[in-house]
């Protein structure tokens, strides 16, 4: 980096650009994000044409943002025109409604019309995230004819690694690895030696199926079809990363109960930042009055047995965090697709197992440290160690039911995390705190 900014103080342009040419594209790309805006535009320019677009694709979307309004019409264009249509699709939808217009009108007429065609598909479908740059091919053509298509066509598609087979119709009939291309012999025909056991996503497939699609089968990329089985774009493995990123970044915070953002914490303003925590805190805030509405409707158990009073926070935190740990586990099963709403009474019962266990062993080591450090009577004790078997219980319970209740009726399993769950938790743990109290230590 030190090189880099001498390089620019002493305005050697040419060997500057010389040196990051022979870097990855990614590479330069870091290097360009640590750069002020004015030094970023003036390296930007001085790349290679070829290389601009591919080390742009890389870029933060703000920083793209940035770079495109602050070239020319022309430079613009020919970004937009070398970038992959899925990268240039996902450009087009952040940026605002003038500046696309006038983009895609200095684009070319394929550019506009694959940027057109990803535009139309719902946000975060298969449609929107594929990219139309494949290459196809025909069940008659030889090896040797395949091979030269792909040394023609080749250099501008995502990848050739896997060619895809179509029919007149542009029906998806099979897929044609490059390898067995290589190794075939040239005359056979692409229909003989081609894979017709095809595995394909649907256009209007959610993004978190196309990755758990990408995940079982262990493929680099997979053809996306319409609903009359014609191929209309492909979704490489990369895209399948951010895609594995987004959702886990946004099952985080829901779990943390923040309301989602696309934007990377430092580009996120205050404002933006408090109205996506601020819904869930209010939410909780007055869910949580019911637990004070418990607590002043048992003021004279706490009259009567003060030292009840100690004990209210362990009780809480304790059911809290049994909760926290059988929702995570199961919200995180439910997303990987290893639990299913009908796993529900096998899920429940090797938690009532578990919470049995963890309760018991939680109640001994506490009954041990109120004997011997809190130094208080055995009948306290035995109330505050039943409630804390019967905190974990219904924690552990309530913990792995209700994330499977909300996929099951539509909504988000990372929504009933640790702390809605925590909520509910602790009103039925200070329940069944003083209920066991006033009978065991006769409390009127």
């Amino acid at each position: 980096m030190e090189r880099i900014r001498e390089l620019i103080a002493n305005k050697q342009y040419t060997l500057l650009r010389q040196e990051l040419s022979d870097l990855n594209e990614a590479d330069v790309a870091a290097i360009l994000e640590e750069l002020s805006e004015e030094e970023l535009l003036k390296i930007f320019r001085i790349l290679p044409k070829d290389m601009a677009a591919d080390v742009f694709s890389y870029l933060p979307i703000e920083v793209e943002q940035m770079i495109i309004t602050s070239l020319t019409e022309r430079e613009a264009a020919n970004i937009i025109n070398n970038l992959m249509a899925d990268d240039a699709t996902d450009l087009m939808e952040e940026m605002p409604a003038n500046v696309v217009k006038k983009l895609l009108a200095n684009a070319s007429p394929e550019t506009r019309r694959d940027i057109n065609h990803l535009l139309r598909y719902p946000e975060d479908s298969a449609g929107s995230i594929m990219t139309v740059e494949f290459v196809d091919l025909k069940e008659m053509l030889t090896v040797e004819q395949a091979i030269k298509r792909i040394r023609r066509i080749g250099i501008d598609k995502e990848t050739i690694n896997i060619c895809y087979v179509l029919d007149a119709q542009r029906h998806l009939v099979g897929t044609a690895a490059l390898r067995y291309l290589l190794i075939s012999d040239p005359s056979e025909t692409i229909g003989s030696i081609m894979n017709d056991n095809v595995i394909s996503i649907n256009t209007l497939m959610d993004q978190e199926e196309v990755a758990m699609m990408f995940q079982k089968y262990d493929f680099t990329s997979m053809p996306v079809v319409d609903n009359e089985e014609r191929l209309v774009g492909i979704i490489t493995v990369d895209d399948v990363v951010d895609i594995m990123r987004e959702e886990a970044t946004e099952d985080i915070e829901k779990m943390a109960a923040i309301v989602p953002s696309d934007k990377p914490y430092l580009r996120t303003g205050i404002i933006e930042t408090w109205k996506k925590r601020i819904p869930w805190l209010l939410l909780l805030m007055v869910s949580a009055t019911f637990t004070g509405k418990i607590i002043t409707h048992y003021e004279s158990a706490l009259g009567t047995y003060v030292v009840l009073t100690s004990f209210i926070p362990m009780l809480m935190d304790t059911g809290g965090n049994a909760g926290g740990q059988a929702s995570v586990t199961i919200i995180r099963g439910l997303s990987l697709n290893e639990i299913e709403f009908r796993d529900a009474f096998r899920v429940m019962w090797k938690e009532v197992r578990v919470a049995i266990l963890c309760g018991i062993t939680l109640a001994a080591a506490n009954f041990i440290k109120m004997m011997v450090i809190d130094c208080v009577s055995i009948p306290v004790a035995a109330v505050v160690c039943a409630t804390l078997i019967a905190a974990v219980f219904i924690a552990k319970v309530v913990g792995c039911t209700l994330p499977m209740l909300a996929k099951k009726i539509g909504f988000d399993p990372a929504v009933m995390a640790s702390p809605f769950i925590t909520t509910i938790v602790d009103a039925l743990s200070l329940m069944i705190y003083f209920q066991i109290a006033t009978r065991v230590l006769q409390i009127s």
